[in-house]
Order: C-alpha cells, then sequence, then structure tokens
C-alpha cells in the first residue's frame, strides 16, 4: 500500500464530528513557533532570488486528547489587490511561482521549546491550494495533513504547545528574468483550523481559537494589523468575516 493511502487510512476519521475545543488554540507565526520567538510579521525587500521564509504553525490542545495521529491543517491567503499575485502562485501548472511552497512536519532539528509529538515519524505535505477560493479573486486556500502510524499515538498535554507543521516559501524567481510579481504586495495568511486526528471511535478535535495569533503578515509595517488593501482601509476585524 502507497505511502498516501496509508496516510488516508490512518486520518479517515477525519471526516467524522470533531469536538470544539475551547480551551485550545493555534499560533502562526514567522521563523518559531510563538512561545519560541516567533513573529507575526515578516518583511522581504525582494532584492534576491536566494533564501526562503518560514511559517510555523503550532497549538495547544485541548484536555482529553490520548491518541493523536494526526493533523489536517486549513490556511487561507489573502493578497493585496484585486487580483491573486503571481509571487503567492504556488500549485498550479503553468502558474508563476508554481512548486516554490513547500510543506513538512519533521522537526527533529528544530531549536525552539515548542514540543515536537510527531518526533520525526509523520508522513503527508499539501493536498489542496485553490486560488480564487469561495469566489474571491485575490484569495486562496491550503489544505495539508500529516499523520504517524497508530502505533506511535501520542498523548497529548493540554498545557503544552505543540510544533504542528511548518511552510517554507522560496525566493526563487523574485528578481530578473522570468520574475512574478507581487512579492512586495502586502499579503494575511490566515491558520483557521488545526484538527487533532485520534483512532476512529475515539474522536476528533477542532481547534480554531487563537492564542497568540492565528494570522501572520507579509509586507506589513504594523504588526497585529491585517491590511491587505490599505485604499479601502480593511483591518483584519473586517477581513475575518471573509473565512467564516
Amino acid at each position: 500500500m502507497s505511502k498516501w493511502l496509508r496516510l488516508m487510512s490512518v486520518v479517515a476519521g477525519l471526516t467524522m464530528a470533531a469536538s470544539a475545543a475551547s480551551a485550545a488554540g493555534v499560533n502562526f507565526t514567522w521563523n518559531e513557533c510563538a512561545s519560541s520567538g516567533g513573529v507575526q510579521n515578516r518583511t522581504f525587500a525582494c532584492n534576491s532570488n536566494t533564501g526562503s521564509n518560514t511559517l510555523f504553525g503550532s497549538f495547544v490542545p485541548p484536555a482529553g486528547v490520548t491518541a493523536a495521529v494526526g493533523i489536517e491543517v486549513v490556511v487561507d491567503l489573502l493578497t493585496e489587490g484585486p487580483a491573486y499575485s503571481d509571487w503567492w502562485a504556488f500549485k498550479n501548472t503553468g502558474t508563476c511561482h508554481q512548486n516554490q511552497l513547500s510543506a513538512s512536519s519533521d522537526f527533529t532539528s528544530a531549536s525552539g521549546t515548542c514540543t515536537d509529538f510527531f518526533q520525526g515519524l509523520a508522513f503527508g505535505g499539501l493536498t489542496n491550494f485553490e486560488s480564487g477560493y469561495s469566489g474571491t479573486a485575490n484569495r486562496a486556500r491550503i489544505k495539508a495533513l500529516w499523520a504517524v502510524a497508530p502505533a506511535n499515538a501520542a498523548a497529548l498535554d493540554s498545557g503544552t504547545e505543540y510544533y504542528a507543521f511548518k511552510f517554507s516559501i522560496s525566493n526563487a524567481k523574485t528578481v530578473g528574468t522570468g520574475a512574478c510579481t507581487g512579492c512586495a504586495d502586502k499579503v494575511c495568511l490566515v491558520l483557521n483550523m488545526i484538527r487533532v486526528a485520534q483512532p476512529a471511535g475515539v474522536g476528533n478535535f477542532d481547534i480554531t481559537d487563537e492564542l497568540t495569533s492565528r494570522t501572520a503578515t507579509w509586507q506589513s509595517e504594523v504588526a497585529g494589523t491585517c491590511l491587505p488593501v490599505p485604499a479601502r482601509n480593511r483591518t483584519w476585524g473586517s477581513v475575518k468575516a471573509l473565512y467564516r
């Protein structure tokens, strides 16, 4: 059986009804997980094709996670302007920045203080990238999932912040011939949900509440402000309605 089929088998329970996690929450920060000094905003001069930019998704689980075997994540992007920016078009064949987004749940070399419950044993990755999501031209949705074998299921502590996943965005095709437009655009990246999966019959948990920040910003001058369309003075309070 392929790894992907085994992954889908392990997390088959993801489609089951999940419990709300009011005492839990998610973080989405650049450079490291939130409790290890991760920051909300990332600024890049857009003057190089080398290097990358890494986002860390992390979470504090609710009480009652006794056998975590996987996670599913949902991230939304909103780019500046009426159309989706080419620099952020990572997936579809023929798009400018195709394959410049990678996803991982391997934190065996991480230097931060968040806990790695996967211990490098998970398999999985990106499952979907949809630009123009929900009829909004400058919005995209990313989905990803990872899982471990049932024998490696882990009990999670409700007072601990855990690494979940990381996205790495390459600076390739930023300048020079074939460069993608839109690197300098302001962008909001919103971690809408981390679903913690347990074996079928045990129960899953959808974690959607914010801890420090579920919104990471790109090229924003003010950390904590989501201002993708400055001319309309749209702050995160009004943008949030797009993600309901």
